[in-house]
């Protein structure tokens, strides 16, 4: 499980900007965001700190009341991954379709300050998380991650430089190709170019890289 943010961190998220992500605090701490991927410094003068998709994901949890059961401790509050296909399978939680929307319009933020107002392409958070970041974008376009004996999409690292390789696993091969074109259109609709290539095994799976301008 990934480090669990300090309560000086904590305090530093739920103080954030609500609607840029912007931080303020002491830069030791700043660092220390950026170094657990829950924030991003800006790559121009005054090099300010915002949060990224996990950041701002983790500050929702962090402000939503935990339920009404007082004989129960509040659940462990976890840093916000996107679903990459590999995860094992899960109960499903009412949660997580909002997470995701945060995530998703954080990140689209984060475009627009550091792609200086673009926000129909990658930016450079992104081509530093090529799987989080293409893996975020399928589950924010409703594709379902794979999981145990079930179909859907597996994302991962690709042999080619700055790209994913996307597969849709399980099921006949007419689903596999109605879910493969469905994530293409996810990605390329995010900013992504995509291509598609036979597996060796009479299959399809997907080439995607951040588009430039």
């Amino acid at each position: 499980m990934s480090k669990q943010p300090t309560v000086a961190q904590r305090r530093l998220i739920t103080a954030a900007d609500p609607n840029t992500g912007l931080l303020r605090g002491s830069q030791a701490l700043l660092d220390a965001l950026c170094g657990q991927g829950l924030a991003v410094k800006h790559p121009r003068a005054p090099h300010r700190c915002y949060l990224t998709p996990a950041g701002l994901a983790l500050r929702t949890e962090l402000l939503t009341p935990p339920p009404d059961s007082p004989a129960d401790p509040p659940p462990e509050v976890e840093t916000f991954a996107a679903r990459t296909g590999d995860e094992p399978a899960r109960p499903d939680d009412p949660r997580r379709a909002r997470e995701v929307a945060v995530a998703w319009e954080g990140l689209l933020e984060l475009r627009r300050v550091t792609n200086r107002g673009i926000t129909d392409q990658p930016c450079p958070w992104e081509r530093a998380h090529l799987v989080s970041a293409a893996a975020l974008a399928l589950e924010a376009a409703g594709c379902s991650p794979a999981v145990a004996g079930e179909g859907g999409y597996r994302v991962g690292p690709a042999q080619q430089p700055e790209a994913v390789s996307v597969e849709w696993t399980g099921g006949a091969a007419e689903p596999a190709a109605l879910g493969t074109a469905a994530c293409a259109t996810a990605l390329e609709q995010a900013g992504w170019q995509v291509t598609e290539h036979p597996d060796g095994a009479g299959g399809r799976f997907l080439l995607a890289s951040p588009r430039r301008a």
